[in-house]
């Protein structure tokens, strides 16, 4: 976990200088594009040029699954502890949701390090966690620049000397249109607040 007041506002900079930067490309999206593709300014899938494939091999834009709320994060395959322990947490997650509303979230988690997860890993680690497609997608960038959505979703990553990572966990809720309305560490029992953000997103897509 990233700890330490320089870590953090540097983390924080680095948020605020991604988000202005997002909020002038989406300005430029939204004045060129017809109203019935535009992405509201505010929505993380307004990162530019960003693909992804998950661990089935799907090839997919990012921007591509606006339309239903999720939960979006990020990890890394040779993760021991934090990484394993925030896709528990997601999977108990969802269950919780399902029991209570019977209706499901989907999750998202991309990895901050696309130089090792190769398809191979990601499928690893989807056996190892018995996660799949479409309901937990685990992915890596094929194109585009996963420090961006680091940065737009408040996480925090640095690689460390042995080939591992320094890094915070934060789980963001997306509305059907990309805007963050909620966000969690990830551990624990999940927030009887962040599962009333959960209900009500998935009540208001």
């Amino acid at each position: 976990m990233c700890q330490g007041t320089e870590e953090e506002m540097m983390m924080m900079q680095r948020r605020l200088t991604t988000l202005f930067a997002l909020a002038l490309l989406s300005f430029v999206a939204v004045a060129s594009s017809p109203p019935s593709s535009r992405v509201v300014a505010d929505s993380v899938y307004a990162i530019p040029m960003l693909t992804l494939r998950d661990q089935q091999g799907q090839l997919f834009d990012f921007a591509s699954l606006r339309g239903k709320p999720r939960l979006v994060g990020m990890f890394y395959g040779s993760c021991q502890m934090a990484c394993p322990l925030e896709i528990e947490y997601l999977k108990h997650l969802q269950r919780v949701v399902a029991a209570g509303s019977g209706k499901s979230i989907s999750v998202l988690l991309v990895s901050f390090d696309p130089a090792r997860d190769d398809l191979a890993m990601l499928r690893k680690v989807a056996g190892e966690h018995h996660v799949w497609p479409p309901a937990f997608r685990l992915a890596r960038t094929e194109r585009g620049d996963e420090g961006m959505l680091a940065g737009v979703l408040g996480i925090a990553y640095r690689q460390l000397p042995g080939g591992g990572f320094s890094h915070n966990v934060r789980v963001s809720l997306l509305d059907a249109q990309g805007r963050i309305v909620a966000a969690t560490d990830a551990s624990g029992r999940p927030a009887p607040a962040f599962l009333r953000s959960v209900d009500e997103a998935l009540k208001n897509p």
